[in-house]
């Protein structure tokens, strides 16, 4: 499934592996940073696992660090699926973003983190696994296509299957290359406020600057993204 041009390519992308604010998120989830989206349609905070996606958490919370998501818009809203955000501002400008992040999906869900089931926080990306940057969507139901499809050992691999059909002796390299395994990568949930984006995904939508459709008719801002420990 893609996400994209513009915004399914917005669906996504990030990058940088700078430090935040000096610390390396590499602490257990017990101690997982949150951050709290102060929007116009209310407040809510997310917990992002490091110990999970550690490229990927660093990459987010630098961004939130730069300040980068204030002002930016809730751009692609769809209910009974995803409400995506953190690429444009209200006036439909793409926000300058740093280099993508590598994809960590299938390490994040072998160390046991989370499927895309509503209320999980995932980055949006192009159809290239390793393009995800800023933006991010919020599951609000139980996506299971767009998780990743985690490789059975061995090489060749003895056997795998996938939507019903039994692949057997195939290349090791030909499955984890593949783009359609890579599924998108959940890097952590909402754990308050999860009313407020159900008010999101309830909103009514259109057309909207670039885009077709499912651009929120009124306006939903970030004002700001806060770290909150």
């Amino acid at each position: 499934m893609t996400f994209s041009t513009h915004t399914r390519r917005a669906c996504l992308a990030l990058a940088g592996l700078s430090l935040v604010a000096g610390h390396v998120w590499a602490q257990s989830a017990t101690s997982a940073p949150r951050v709290k989206f102060a929007t116009s349609a209310g407040d809510f905070v997310v917990e992002v696992y490091p110990d999970k996606a550690p490229k990927t958490v660093e990459n987010f919370l630098q961004y939130v660090q730069d300040k980068h998501y204030d002002g930016t818009v809730f751009h692609r809203v769809i209910n009974n699926f995803m409400v995506q955000g953190g690429g444009y501002d209200a006036s439909f400008a793409e926000k300058k973003t740093r280099a993508p992040v590598p994809h960590e999906g299938r390490e994040a869900l072998a160390k046991g983190g989370d499927k895309n089931i509503v209320g999980t926080l995932a980055m949006a990306r192009t159809n290239d696994p390793n393009s995800a940057s800023s933006q991010f969507f919020i599951n609000v139901k139980d996506n299971d296509f767009l998780n990743p499809t985690l490789i059975p050992p061995g090489d060749p691999v003895p056997k795998f299957e996938y939507q019903g059909r039994v692949y057997e002796n195939t290349p090791r390299a030909q499955l984890v290359n593949a783009p359609q395994l890579f599924g998108y990568t959940v890097f952590g949930k909402v754990v308050s406020g999860m009313d407020v984006v159900n008010k999101i995904k309830a909103t009514p939508t259109g057309a909207g600057g670039p885009f077709p459709g499912d651009v929120p008719k009124t306006a939903i801002v970030i004002h700001s993204a806060t770290l909150l420990k």
